[in-house]
């Protein structure tokens, strides 16, 4: 990887933000096939590419020790050759999506003769911010330069060479279709104050969306001078009603949980209805232990299986992104609602249970950016829920929320064509 030296960061991060205005005008005007082809051939070069991209890879890997990663940020970090595999079919699912950009939202003509339509537009300029992801690297270019969006990468600097192998074969497809290569630029430096600078540039940067650990979000949410999309933890629920079928339970928990710990859609908490908790509360958390899991309960959770060790208040609260889950009886189903309301993070939550009345009351009453009823928390995705690949998730209510795709990328405007109407 090639680092150009930076003399000014302030000039450079302007230089930067005005090259992406630029490049979004640009982008703005295309249409779909030519972003297609961009998207398909950048999958290409992504599979012939694959040395270069695990050797780039590799290097970071090498690097994780000095930056002091966890297991599960070198997990995000690590590239392999399945996982190359699923960026490229990430980038030919989002091919095969309708284009958003000028889809007709609403239609109608006045009374007055007046046709009003609230048409798709893109939001402009993206300032994307990422940790350990390099995969997310080229999901987030393919989702924005497809609703037509200029983006500016901020990827973490465990993941400098890893990224900039992807951006690199992802410029090559962008020259030879004529997709403007400033659409993507990703930030040279690993100087933090860059992004301070990117962040109070309001007039060339649209929106920004930080995805990653806690403290990089609450900061960007605090010195962001526009709008951001965001969710700061993701400790997902799934909850064990009375009339829970016992081995659905125990898949759909330790798919939750176990499938892939270090991600924001695992399971980080475990309730039980006191109904069936004498039986599967037992059973369930030892098939948590043998793959490895602690497990930390309150008083009931303790002396139906012993190997627990008392949790905290805190620990209803936390996300682990590891081998730690929290787990409590409650009295019904309200109480587990009262208590996901209370200890969540709004981001995703699950009920399992036989009863028609019980799931509907958790679907309408908890409140999350995705509620499941006898399914994993794992299936909270873009390309799960069938949106190609995501940017991030969101657990705000304005303006995007869950999984934001190519839609969530879009802003609209409302065209409005007369034949000389004055309004009187």
């Amino acid at each position: 990887m090639s680092t150009p030296v930076i003399t000014d960061l302030q000039a450079y991060c302007l230089e930067v933000a005005h090259r992406a205005k630029r490049a979004a005008a640009e982008l703005g005007r295309l249409r779909g096939e030519k972003k297609n082809r961009w998207l398909r051939l950048s999958a290409k070069l992504l599979r012939e590419g694959v040395d270069e991209l695990l050797a780039s890879n590799q290097r970071d890997l090498e690097l994780a020790p000095q930056f002091g990663l966890t297991d599960a940020a070198v997990d995000r970090l690590r590239l392999t050759p399945a996982r190359i595999e699923a960026i490229a079919q990430g980038l030919e699912q989002v091919a095969m999506l309708p284009d958003p950009v000028g889809q007709v939202i609403y239609s109608s003509v006045r009374p007055n003769g007046l046709h009003v339509q609230k048409v798709r537009v893109p939001l402009g300029v993206i300032f994307f911010i990422y940790e350990s992801r390099p995969n997310v690297t080229a999901d987030a270019a393919s989702l924005c330069v497809k609703s037509g969006n200029a983006v500016i990468l901020r990827g973490g600097k465990e993941a400098a060479h890893s990224s900039q192998a992807i951006v690199d074969l992802m410029w090559r497809a962008a020259d030879e279709v004529g997709i403007p290569r400033d659409a993507i630029q990703l930030i040279a430096t690993p100087d933090r104050q860059a992004v301070g600078y990117l962040l109070n540039m309001p007039e060339f940067i649209d929106v920004v969306i930080p995805r990653g650990g806690e403290g990089l979000i609450r900061r960007v949410a605090e010195e962001a001078k526009m709008p951001v999309i965001k969710h700061f933890t993701g400790n997902c629920h799934v909850y064990v009603d009375a009339s829970a079928d016992p081995d659905m339970a125990e898949r759909i928990v330790i798919n939750a949980k176990c499938q892939r710990m270090g991600v924001c859609n695992a399971a980080e908490s475990l309730l039980f209805h006191r109904a069936v908790a004498k039986d599967l509360l037992p059973r369930i958390c030892r098939a948590l232990a043998s793959r490895g899991i602690e497990i930390r309960g309150d008083a009931e959770t303790c002396a139906l299986f012993p190997e627990a060790k008392p949790a905290t208040e805190q620990d209803y609260y936390q996300e682990y992104l590891g081998p730690i889950i929290s787990v409590k009886v409650v009295e019904d189903l309200e109480a587990a609602i009262a208590h996901i309301n209370h200890y969540g993070s709004h981001h995703t939550d699950a009920i399992v249970t036989c009863n028609w009345d019980a799931a509907q009351r958790f679907l309408a009453e908890v409140d999350s950016s995705a509620v499941m009823v006898n399914a994993s928390t794992r299936f909270n995705d873009g390309g799960e829920f069938g949106l190609g690949a995501e940017i991030g998730i969101s657990t705000d209510k304005f303006h995007a929320r869950g999984p934001c795709g190519l839609e969530e990328l879009t802003s609209y405007k409302y065209i409005v064509v007369g034949s000389g109407q004055i309004r009187e």
